[in-house]
């Protein structure tokens, strides 16, 4: 059984598309269950691609409909929160605020002023070494599984979402934040949604998902679709990939727990 769990709404201003229209696109992929996360509110304007605090009832509800349109699909309610040193505590309020099945945790911030993937944000690149950049990135997506707030890290090595990559091997940028997520018995997301951008691959790489493999660290697979027809995107590409480095379940949950799903 297929499920996609990273799925956003217009409320982040940059997606398109009702909630039941996501569902209806999973129903006739075949998924089992589907599950939303926008982008996490803020107390205060932060920036200009997630939802205001203000639509957060709004987001229950287009999730309330989409339910009610496709009664046989489960659909799972979670956020994608931005792991951002100083806001944890925000992230436990956030959490009190509705029955969610899981919060998903991501690094899209590596400095106060610069989230790493935007395009918007390109020239920043050209400012300090693409080593110094890895470097804070997996150190803060460490740091994100360590605090114990989420049940899943979004797109591990988002970092790489333009293209830029240091020379050599990667593994010593990823070990600390692996080692992290092994401790904090978190699982992973293998998003298809690199494919779709301009180094069009897989999040994470081979070699980041074979050394979560030998940690044991769980995995699914979402697609972070920001529109309908991106639902389920290159799923099967994702399936041979973790079936080939040696995944033989993918990681559910609800109401925050963990669901082994084998993969057939």
């Amino acid at each position: 059984m297929l499920f996609d769990y990273h799925m956003h709404t217009p409320l982040c201003g940059h997606a398109t598309g009702h909630p039941r229209e996501y569902a209806a696109e999973a129903a006739r992929q075949g998924l089992g269950e589907i599950g939303f996360s926008e982008h996490n509110p803020m107390p205060e304007k932060f920036d200009d691609w997630r939802m205001d605090l203000g639509d957060f009832p709004k987001y229950l509800e287009l999730l309330a409909e989409a339910r009610r349109d496709h009664p046989r699909l489960p659909i799972r309610v979670g956020l994608e929160c931005d792991f951002i040193p100083g806001r944890e505590q925000w992230i436990q309020e956030l959490a009190k605020k509705a029955d969610f099945d899981y919060l998903i945790g991501a690094v899209h911030y590596i400095t106060p002023d610069w989230d790493v993937d935007n395009p918007l944000k390109l020239d920043r690149w050209k400012q300090q070494p693409v080593e110094e950049v890895w470097t804070r990135y997996f150190r803060a997506l460490g740091q994100a599984a360590q605090s114990g707030l989420f049940d899943f890290l979004a797109h591990p090595d988002l970092v790489k979402k333009f293209g830029h990559i240091p020379e050599g091997d990667l593994v010593p940028y990823y070990k600390g934040a692996l080692d992290a997520i092994e401790a904090s018995k978190m699982a992973i997301e293998v998003s298809t949604a690199g494919l779709r951008k301009e180094v069009a691959e897989i999040y994470p790489s081979v070699q980041f998902l074979k050394e979560a493999f030998r940690r044991k660290i769980p995995v699914l697979i979402s697609s972070d679709s920001h529109a309908p027809q991106e639902v389920g995107y290159e799923f099967q590409k994702a399936v041979s990939l973790v079936k080939e480095i040696g995944y033989r379940e993918l990681t559910a949950f609800k109401q925050r727990q963990k669901v082994r799903i084998p993969i057939s």
